[in-house]
C-alpha cells in the first residue's frame, strides 16, 4: 500500500537498464515502478541521449522563438485542436484538467497561458503532418528536429521496456509494440519575461495544474526552474521539482494510469514562478521572471490501441477494473479539444 505522504522525486541511473544485465534491468525496472506509483515522476540520469544533443535542441529553440511573430506564424497551428502541429502564439492555448464544458472553458480562458509553443512530430504520420517554417527562414531547423525526434523515440521504447518488466508482463516489447506508429509530439515550449504579481495575482498563468494525456512524457528543462507537482496526490500541495543537469525527467500521462488500473499515477503538475532568486530580475521596483525554455516530448499509443486495465494489475475481488476502456485516440481527441478555443 503507497503511503499518500509527501514524496520528492527520486533520480535513477537508467545507464544500468541500457547496458546491464537482466537482474540490473530489474532492478532499475522495480525503482523506476516504485517512482512512478509513489509521485508519477522521476529523473533519469544517463539516459542515452547526449547532454550535447539536449543543449542544441535549446539553443534551435531559442533561435526559433527569437523570430518575429509574423515569420513565426508561417508554420501556424491550424485552428482547434485535432491537428496539433506548428506555431501557436502567446495564450492561443489554455491548459486545462478535465474540464469539458464550454462556459467553463471559457471562464478559464480568462486568464491566458503566457507561453508560446511549437510542435513537430514523426515525419511518417499522415494523420497530422507536420507543419514547418520555409527552409530559407531558418536553415537546418527542421533537420534538427527530425534527428531529436528520434532520440527521444529510442528513449521512450526502451522506458516501455522498463515498465513491461516491473509489470512481469509475458513479453518485455508488449508495451513498446503497441507504439509502432511513433504517433508521438516533439513540442518546444518559451514562456517570455513577465512581472511575477501577475502571475501571483491570477491575472496570467505559465501553465495551469493539469495532467498529461498520454502514455510517458519525456522533459527537458533549461536552468530558470517553475515546474512543481502536486505531493502527495489530490492533496493541492506542490513541490518544487528543479532541473538537474544531466537528467530527463520522465512522467506518467493518463492513458498509462488506465492501463495499469491506477497504480502509476498521472501527477497533476504545473509552472509557476520559481523560488530561486537566480530566476527573476527588478525593473523599476517590479520583480520581472527571466524567460524559461523547456522541451517535453509526449508518447502515446497507436490510435486504434485500447486502453484497458493490463494482465496483472487487476482481479474480480478486491482490485476489479477501475477506467472504461477507450482508444488512444479517443482520450487524446477528448482532452485536445479542450484546449484550443
Amino acid at each position: 500500500m503507497v503511503q499518500l505522504t509527501q514524496q520528492k522525486v527520486p533520480v535513477v541511473d537508467f545507464g544500468q537498464f541500457l547496458n546491464g544485465s537482466r537482474e540490473e534491468k530489474q532492478k532499475i525496472a522495480s525503482k523506476i515502478d516504485v517512482a512512478f506509483r509513489k509521485v508519477g515522476f522521476v529523473y533519469l540520469s544517463n539516459h542515452g541521449v547526449p547532454q550535447e544533443r539536449v543543449d542544441e535542441c535549446f539553443e534551435w529553440s531559442k533561435k526559433f522563438f527569437d523570430l518575429p511573430t509574423e515569420t513565426k506564424n508561417l508554420a501556424p497551428h491550424p485552428p482547434g485542436g485535432a491537428h496539433h502541429r506548428g506555431y501557436s502564439g502567446l495564450g492561443v492555448e489554455k491548459v486545462s484538467q478535465n474540464i469539458f464544458d464550454e462556459a467553463e472553458l471559457n471562464k478559464l480562458r480568462s486568464i491566458p497561458d503566457y507561453k508560446e509553443s511549437f510542435e513537430s512530430g514523426n515525419v511518417n504520420d499522415e494523420s497530422q503532418p507536420n507543419i514547418w517554417l520555409p527552409e530559407d527562414v531558418l536553415h537546418g531547423f527542421r533537420r534538427y528536429m527530425e534527428s531529436f525526434f528520434k532520440d527521444c523515440e529510442g528513449l521512450v521504447h526502451e522506458i516501455l521496456k522498463a515498465l513491461a518488466i516491473s509489470l512481469e508482463l509475458d513479453d518485455e516489447e508488449q508495451l513498446s509494440g503497441t507504439h509502432k506508429q511513433s504517433l508521438f509530439q516533439l513540442r518546444l515550449l518559451h514562456y517570455p519575461p513577465v512581472p511575477a504579481s501577475l502571475l501571483r495575482r491570477e491575472e496570467k498563468s505559465r501553465i495551469s495544474a493539469h495532467s498529461d494525456f498520454g502514455t510517458l512524457t519525456l522533459l527537458f528543462q533549461d536552468p530558470t526552474g517553475g515546474l512543481e507537482v502536486e505531493s502527495p496526490p489530490t492533496s493541492q500541495n506542490f513541490i518544487p521539482v528543479p532541473p538537474i543537469p544531466g537528467t530527463v525527467l520522465v512522467n506518467i500521462g493518463d492513458l498509462m494510469e488506465r492501463w495499469s488500473n491506477g497504480r502509476w499515477r498521472s501527477t497533476v503538475h504545473r509552472v509557476v514562478a520559481p523560488p530561486a532568486d537566480a530566476s527573476k530580475s527588478v525593473e523599476e521596483g517590479e520583480e520581472i521572471l527571466k524567460p524559461r525554455y523547456s522541451i517535453p516530448f509526449f508518447a502515446t499509443a497507436d490510435p486504434e490501441t485500447v486502453i484497458e486495465a493490463l494482465k496483472g494489475t487487476w482481479d474480480g475481488e478486491g482490485n476489479p477494473k477501475k477506467f472504461e476502456k477507450i482508444t488512444a485516440w479517443g482520450y487524446v481527441q477528448m482532452r485536445m479539444a479542450a484546449l484550443y478555443s
